[in-house]
Parts: C-alpha cells; structure tokens; sequence
C-alpha cells in the first residue's frame, strides 16, 4: 500500500511541465524519497529505475565523457527499456555513487530537455560538497522530510477526521468526541513518528514494540553511514552529537555537554555534518527586529530538533538507558497534564511548520530569547504574517503562562500571535495594561493542526 505524500503533487506538477530541469531529490534516508518516484513513475509508460550501489555496471556509462545524447541510449540498450522523452521517468537512485552521474544532470536540461529524470541518494550533500560544480542553474532540487502529521492520518484510514478538522474554526471548533480522537492520534504519531516503514509497521500491526525494532534499525544504519565520513569527523564524536542533540532537544546546544575529551570547534563539525546528512534540525536564534528573519540571526545560538519523534525518543533511550516512564506518559496524561513532554510537543511543532512548506526550497527555523537579568524571555518559534512577524509559542498542554509572549510583543509591537498546545480552536484578546493598553490577538492553534496554521490566521 502507498501511502500518499505531499511531495507527490509538486512532483506531478514538475512531470506536467513541457519544459523542465533534471531534480535532484534531497533529504535524509529512509524517508520515502525512492518510492515516492515510483509511485510517480506508475504515471509514465515507460519507467527506468538505475541504482548505482546495486547496478555499479552503469558507473562505466559516464566515465569516458558526459554527452547524455551517448549515455541514454547506451542505458536503454543495458537495460533492455526504450528511453524516450515525454514518456519516460529514469531514475537514477544511489546517484552518491557516481560524482560522473551526478555532473551529467545539468546536461539534460541543455541536451535532453524533454525526457524526465530524477536523482536521489542517501547522504548525497556531502558528494554534492566534493564536487566542482554539479549545475547550480540547470538543476532543480526537492527536499523530502518525514511524514507530516495530516500524511500519518491519511495513511491510517483517518481522512475523514481530517476533513472535520479541516472545517473547524475559532468560532466553530470541534465537538469534543473529535477533538479527543484527533489529540489521541496525535499522542500515537510522537511514539511512532513519521519515518515511512515505521508508519506501515504500525497500520499493519499497532505494535509499538514492533515499531521501535525498526526505529532502532534506522538509528543504526545513521550510524553505520558515519565511518563512511571518517577523515571528516570522528564516527564516535557523531554517535554521542547525536544522543546529546536529543538529551538537549529544543535548549541552546552545550558543546560541552557531548563530551569532556572533544574540543568544541570538533563538535561544531559533528552538528554541522549531521545538520547536512538531515538528520538534525537547526533552530537560530534571531534578534527579529524585521524580516526576513535570517538577517539578524546569530548563528553561534542555536536549538537542534531531531528529524523525527519517533526517533528521538529512540536515540534519548540508548542514552538514557530507560525511557518507559516518558512514553507511558505520552499514551495516558490528560491534555491538560502532559508533563515532561513540553520539549517534544516543541519539537513536533517546529517539524510540522517545516514540512507544511514548500519542499522548492530549504526552509528555515527561527526563535528569540531574551537573557537580560530578571527579565529572560524566549519564543518557541518566529514566521511571519505578511510583512509583520508572527511569534508561535508551543504548550504541551492546554495551560502554561504567556509572560514571555506579552514580553515579546510589546518589545516588538505586534498585535497577534499564536499558541500552539492541546487545546482546541479558539482565539482570545489580552489587554497589555504594561504596553499602554495595547490590545493583542492570540490565535489558538491545536497541535494537531499545524498544517492549517495560514488558514487559522
């Protein structure tokens, strides 16, 4: 059974083009980017599917020079597939494995404009980092995440609870009965996460043991990939980045916190490789005096998120050694006592604001914080509502304070911003008695809901 992603319209739409560039799809492995091309290529009459680490007989294709016009009807020929354009989709998976290939993509678009071809490829941003020049111009790229929250929903026959959401406004929420069950699905999605096989596991069996047998399998074969890069960074240094990253999830990064014996410019290589291989998620720290938001971000003061819930929860207990208590509480606290789950309903949410965007381009994360003495404050997360920033603050569950929301607004003179936690839609006003009286607008948004956070304010 596939199941539907939202890449796949975006892919659709590229296929549709009379005139399109080569794309390179880009992303962390084991998130879908392969089947989501051979779901795409079911569209085609023809479908040429090359992996370069099963298949490296087609490495020799590209080695003497790069005229695509030579190498498609050879790879036809080997294949035993007519190759045509307009009615073909190659494939070339594992495309790591031959830097030549990945140099060849540009010339499609110059040689070949009207045949369809796809790349992909696991830890290819450190290949694309060793290459001269790889057709910065002639290339399209896609950036393909985990599955979003409304994709697990879908996958899990939950469609039409999905559609009664989608109705539901500030003035007319949900009925509590659909409200629950969406807050229920929402508990199963942290454990199981978005990663696509742990999601068919799940619908097959709703097994969370069975789940986390191959969110343990994943975590390894990440770690497996890291001797692979070992005149880059120490394969250790990586493994322990990487369980510190998810112990620290949604604070400020501690270098020292990795390890006593690693220098912290080593460790700063170690989060900048696995931010590269998609594994981590930076979140910057910005002053956000205007937009864009990136132009006064400080980049030395950052928050990592893990790419998947799943597997943090994963990784913190290989670090932890017991995590048993943390995920009984997921499945069982009542929405308006989810503790100790503030840090992973943050990072849900910065996950679920990335992945609702457009996959044309590498999106970033932002926060705010304020470290000035009796008066520390910080923001979850920033985005912007037309030319006005829009602060996001993220509670686990349908209570917690606002001081720093009112600190923030006030600083910056904004009139609205939104909550995100287990609460249901809704909308209320605050009159900021230290701000001259203002009066500013907070849009409740569920967190089962990110996907409509446009539409909600």
């Amino acid at each position: 059974m596939y199941c539907k992603r939202i890449i796949d319209n975006y892919l659709a739409e590229w296929a549709s083009r009379m005139e399109h560039k080569p794309v390179l799809l880009r992303g962390a492995r084991q998130t879908g980017k392969s089947t989501a091309v051979r779901h795409l290529g079911e569209s085609f009459e023809n479908y040429v599917e090359i992996n370069f680490e099963k298949q490296p007989e087609y490495k020799t294709l590209f080695q003497d020079n790069l005229d695509v016009r030579r190498i498609i009807p050879q790879m036809s020929a080997i294949c035993g597939k007519r190759i045509e354009a307009g009615n073909t989709l190659v494939f070339l998976d594992e495309i790591q494995s031959c830097p030549e290939a990945i140099m060849s993509l540009r010339f499609f678009k110059e040689d070949m404009p009207g045949l369809h071809v796809i790349a992909a490829g696991s830890l290819l941003e450190f290949a694309l980092e060793e290459l001269p020049t790889y057709g910065v111009g002639r290339i399209h790229s896609m950036f393909m995440h985990p599955m979003t929250f409304d994709e697990f929903l879908e996958a899990n026959g939950e469609s039409l609870l999905m559609g009664a959401r989608n109705q539901a406004s500030a003035d007319k929420p949900l009925p509590e009965i659909l409200h629950g069950r969406l807050v229920e699905m929402l508990r199963i999605y942290m454990l199981v996460g978005g990663m696509p096989e742990v999601v068919g596991k799940w619908i097959e069996t709703h097994d969370f043991l069975q789940c986390q047998e191959i969110q343990d399998d994943i975590v390894a074969g990440y770690e497996d990939d890291f001797p692979k890069y070992r005149k880059k960074v120490d394969p250790m240094l990586l493994r322990l980045t990487m369980r510190s990253a998810a112990e620290q999830m949604t604070k400020k990064f501690v270098y020292s916190r990795v390890g006593a014996n690693y220098k912290a410019e080593d460790t700063r290589k170690a989060l900048d490789m696995l931010t590269r291989a998609g594994i981590l998620i930076p979140v910057t720290r910005t002053d956000a005096n205007g937009l864009p938001l990136g132009g006064e971000a400080d980049n030395s003061y950052k928050k990592y998120l893990l790419l998947d819930t799943g597997l943090m929860l994963r990784l913190l207990n290989m670090a932890m050694g017991d995590i048993a208590e943390i995920t009984t509480l997921i499945l069982t606290a009542n929405a308006a006592d989810l503790v100790n789950k503030g840090p992973l309903a943050e990072q849900l949410a910065g996950l679920e604001m990335l992945r609702y965007r457009s996959p044309n381009i590498r999106h970033e994360l932002f926060w705010w914080s304020r470290d000035a003495k009796n008066s520390q404050a910080e923001i979850d997360y920033l985005t912007n509502k037309g030319q006005c920033i829009l602060p996001i603050e993220v509670k686990a569950g349908t209570q917690g304070g606002m001081k720093s929301l009112w600190i923030f607004m006030r600083e910056k003179k904004l009139a609205e911003a939104v909550r995100c936690s287990l609460e249901n839609f809704g909308k209320f006003d605050y009159t900021d008695k230290e701000g001259g009286d203002a009066v500013r607008h907070v849009h409740l948004c569920p967190l089962y809901a990110i996907s409509m956070l446009q539409q909600i304010i």
